[in-house]
């Protein structure tokens, strides 16, 4: 009997590593994709100087990237209703015209990016349905506004 008990228990031990194992691979490959996504929205802002609304072709370049590496984080949003959220990311305008070191004159703006870890596990989505924490968040560098 006490052989028996003992195969329980390192089977038991077994499971629990590999569950371990895969769940912390799986978070990591999860994360790598949202720090892809956030880097990447952060130059197509850059680059397009903010214009990046639904209809324009930032907007079209950065769903095609989002579709292609197989990034998804269905139904974020962020409770700020200043953020723009659409594909999974969300991002806002800040003013920083009167911050020092801003010219007179110039309008300078940057934006926060904000992508979601996508964790779709069945069993902590039941358990944790409003499990929100994992998110990654990045800055532009300072875009001047032209009239």
């Amino acid at each position: 009997m006490r052989d028996a008990f003992g195969g329980v228990v390192n089977l038991a031990m077994i499971v629990v590593f590999l569950v371990l194992v895969c769940g912390y691979l799986a978070f990591n490959v999860n994360y790598t994709k949202a720090f892809r996504v956030k880097n990447y929205i952060i130059t197509s802002i850059e680059q397009y100087e903010g214009n990046c609304d639904e209809g324009t072709t930032c907007y079209q370049k950065i769903s095609d990237y989002i579709n292609r590496i197989g990034y998804n984080a269905p139904d974020f949003t962020m409770d700020d209703p200043d953020y723009k959220c659409m594909h999974g990311y969300c991002y806002k305008q800040f003013d920083a015209s009167n911050e020092a070191g801003v010219s007179e004159g110039e309008k300078q703006v940057y934006y926060r990016v904000v992508t979601q870890i996508n964790i779709d596990i069945p069993i902590i989505n039941r358990i944790m349905p409003g499990l929100r924490i994992f998110q990654v968040s990045g800055n532009t560098k300072l875009i001047t506004l032209f009239n």
